[in-house]
């Protein structure tokens, strides 16, 4: 096995980046730039733009539109200037003015690979309106097609923000617009003063789905035009990164109310009180490439509400991570262990079955020393009821290894409570490049929890966790993933997310994709087949198997749409219980299910998703339907719903659901500075209503003030006795945040 090991790696050592190319030296800008979005500055004279091609519909096909990009630098500044001409400037798609939310929008953008690891970047765009919009990539910006395998998603990071500014102005010749990008807002290394970085820029026409990138990306990715791999190797010589402070204190006050049982439990009393609360988060960057965040008396209210979801699967549900502390590379921290599984899941702190649990501070240090990437994170929570105060560890050293798109690197954490309880995890991980396209991930964790410890004995193979991988990443032509895994009976990352352990998994999904010809109304193809099957540890008995083949398909018009075919194996061990007081009783079952999906293009003024689902389910049937529509009434208002119908009937048991969830969203963007976001949802299996408003005045970059409504009602009072109230609890809270840079 070790000489195996060997010989892979150095067969990947073969293989340094595919995409080798001379670097390209940025031009200093000569002169002072007003930003007001024309670059009409004699200091842009200068400048060359690049010449950039079209990546869709028809890679390197003819551009309908001109298109200029320019980049420059001085000191303190990135600029970067877009000339977006258009023929039919009334055509020009400007949806919204809410920040951080693309609503089919044309738009400009760059993507920077900072590190220049080939890996990790950071993404700003803007659209006609000036809205300001940027993210975090990581992996590549890989996500895996198939429908049926284990992997893939999680790429694109939309709630990481950012210092920097944009002007943009439209005119009867098109739009226009300027970037400033400060270097304190860029993490990078320099050596021997110089700045070597990866960078994509492109425009986006909307009404067309017609993108225009530098440098020219071939279309065998999804996400070609965002993949730090792809990237043009760019330089900067003379530059040095701002080390600021950043301070940013806030202050809360508000009401919070909540309904609850008297003490003869004959009815409700609703307590209210008056809250009011100060924190403090502080940003500093050590160097140019390394920077610590740490937060003091931690306030999340202004965070967007989670959506609602139903559970008609065998395992926990799993919430993405929203609040915006945890968001800076966090990719770095990412130990995946199958689809939602990891070994670290920022989620867990702070949050204890869907409740917010105080943050009474902690720290997190990101960044690179040397060649390794470093994140360190620590944080300690209040007691609140029957939960104990804990202090929550996380450690992170990543570096590349053998080729420019190789990785190793180790995570730790520690979950450690003040009632004694206690929880360490530890986990090695490489991924190496063995051909073009072709990657081998091996993974190896191991914990140790206090409680099972205590109870059963500490068994090494028990607490471990192992996994490996192949694949070959790309969209046009063949791909796959394939491998297996194994998780011990005593395999639980207190500080991670786990849906099942005490298994052992194989899996693969093949993939094959083709364009159409120049002339077809659709634009790419894809077919795949797959299996997933999981074996339990005690016996080798098989505990779940997934199997089936898809067909994805996109129009050159931006469209998209999906089919899929599915076989499903569950052997359950206990009584699955689901909405409507339905079950499934202990015993194996086999069953098949089809699914379907269209997406209207993303460019239009009403767009959106529907789908459908039909099969056996279990012992009985399960039939579904869901619709997502979006309309952009105007720039300043949108509006959104989703509505999912599910059918179970299980007609041996004479048992049936029907599940009904709602949900209506509506963003306000007044001007770029004042929105509002409303959300209202609701499903009949909670017979619950939530609501969710928030007011957001954007009064300065790092100054906001928002004005937060929160409130579930009960749909169904009179299930229980007593009757239950109308609103369960109901929050109103005003919080303001000024940022102070020394």
């Amino acid at each position: 096995m070790k000489r195996v090991f060997v010989a892979l790696l150095l067969f990947a050592g073969m293989y340094s980046s595919a995409f080798a190319q001379d670097p390209v030296p940025l031009q200093r800008i000569q002169g002072t730039i007003e930003l007001d979005g024309i670059s009409d500055e004699s200091a842009w004279a200068g400048i060359e733009p690049f010449p950039v091609q079209m990546y869709a519909p028809v890679s390197g096909g003819a551009m309908t539109e001109r298109t200029e990009i320019r980049v420059g630098y001085d000191d303190d500044f990135l600029y970067v200037s877009g000339q977006m001409f258009d023929s039919d400037p009334d055509g020009v798609r400007l949806n919204s003015l809410y920040r951080d939310r693309w609503s089919g929008d044309d738009t400009f953008a760059i993507v920077l690979d900072t590190f220049n690891d080939n890996e990790n970047a950071l993404w700003f765009y803007t659209s006609p309106a000036g809205v300001r919009f940027d993210m975090a990539v990581s992996k590549d910006a890989n996500g895996f097609g198939g429908g049926g395998g284990s992997f893939g998603g999680g790429a694109i990071n939309q709630s990481w923000n950012t210092y920097w500014d944009v002007e943009t102005v439209v005119t009867d010749e098109g739009w226009f617009a300027e970037m400033r990008i400060p270097y304190s807002s860029l993490n990078f290394q320099e050596i021997d003063g110089q700045v070597t970085m990866g960078m994509i820029v492109y425009r986006y026409i909307a009404r067309k789905s017609e993108r225009h990138t530098y440098p020219l990306i071939p279309p065998n990715w999804s996400m070609g035009f965002a993949k730090p791999s792809r990237a043009q190797t760019i330089t900067m010589a003379g530059v040095t990164s701002q080390k600021p402070l950043y301070i940013t204190p806030y202050v809360t006050g508000g009401s919070t109310g909540v309904n609850s049982l008297n003490s003869d439990e004959t009815a409700y009393e609703f307590n209210s009180e008056l809250t009011r609360q100060a924190g403090l988060d502080l940003k500093y960057a050590f160097n140019s490439n390394l920077t610590l965040d740490a937060t003091f008396n931690t306030d999340f209210a202004q965070v967007e509400a989670d959506d609602q979801q139903v559970n008609l699967s065998r395992f926990s549900l799993f919430f993405p991570e929203k609040r915006q502390f945890f968001q800076e590379r966090s990719g770095l921290f990412e130990f995946s262990t199958g689809r939602r599984d990891r070994l670290f899941h920022s989620r867990q702190i702070g949050i204890n079955d869907g409740e917010t649990v105080r943050i009474l501070g902690g720290g997190r240090l990101v960044g690179k020393v040397g060649a390794w990437d470093v994140g360190v994170i620590n944080m300690q929570t209040e007691a609140v009821g029957d939960v104990a105060s804990e202090n929550f560890g996380v450690v992170r050293f990543r570096r590349q290894v053998v080729n420019d798109q190789s990785f190793a690197g180790i995570l730790a954490t520690s979950r450690v409570g003040e009632d004694g309880s206690s929880n360490f995890a530890y986990g090695l991980d490489g991924t190496f490049k063995v051909g073009t396209d072709d990657y081998l991930d091996l993974k190896w964790a191991q914990t140790i929890d206090e409680g099972i410890v205590d109870s059963l004995g500490f068994n090494i193979a028990e607490a471990a966790y192992a996994s490996f991988q192949l694949q070959r990443r790309n969209d046009i032509g063949l791909s796959f993933r394939t491998g297996a895994s194994y998780s011990g009976s005593q395999y639980e990352p207190g500080a991670g997310f786990v849906q099942r352990n005490d298994v052992t998994q194989l899996s693969y999904d093949f993939q094959y994709g083709w364009l159409s010809p120049e002339d077809a109304g659709l634009r790419t193809h894809d077919g795949s087949h797959y299996a997933n099957i999981y074996f339990r540890n005690e016996d080798g008995s098989v505990e779940s198997i997934r199997a089936g083949g898809s067909w994805d398909f996109s129009y050159k018009s931006g469209a998209r749409a999906r089919t899929s075919l599915n076989y499903i194996v569950e052997d359950l061990t206990r009584d699955l219980s689901f909405p409507e007081e339905t079950t499934v009783p202990i015993g194996r079952y086999s069953f098949v299910e089809w699914q379907a999906s269209y997406n209207l293009p993303d460019g239009n003024l009403i767009r959106g998703r529907t789908e459908v689902n039909a099969g056996s389910f279990y012992d009985g049937h399960r039939y579904g339907i869901g619709f997502s529509p979006t309309w952009n009434v105007s720039k300043y208002l949108e509006l959104a719903g989703s509505y999912r119908f599910n059918r179970l009937e299980f007609p041996d048991r004479d048992q049936s659901a029907s599940i009904h969830q709602i949900g209506v969203k509506s963003q306000v963007g007044f001007n770029t500075k004042v929105s509002l976001n409303s959300l209202l949802q609701f499903n009949t299996s909670s017979k619950r209503v939530e609501s969710n408003v928030r007011f957001r005045y954007n009064l300065a970059e790092g100054n906001d003030l928002w004005i937060v409504y929160t409130e579930n009602l009960n749909s169904d009072r009179f299930r229980d006795t007593p009757a239950l109230p109308v609103s369960n609890n109901r929050t109103v809270l005003l919080k303001y945040t000024y940022t102070l840079i020394k």
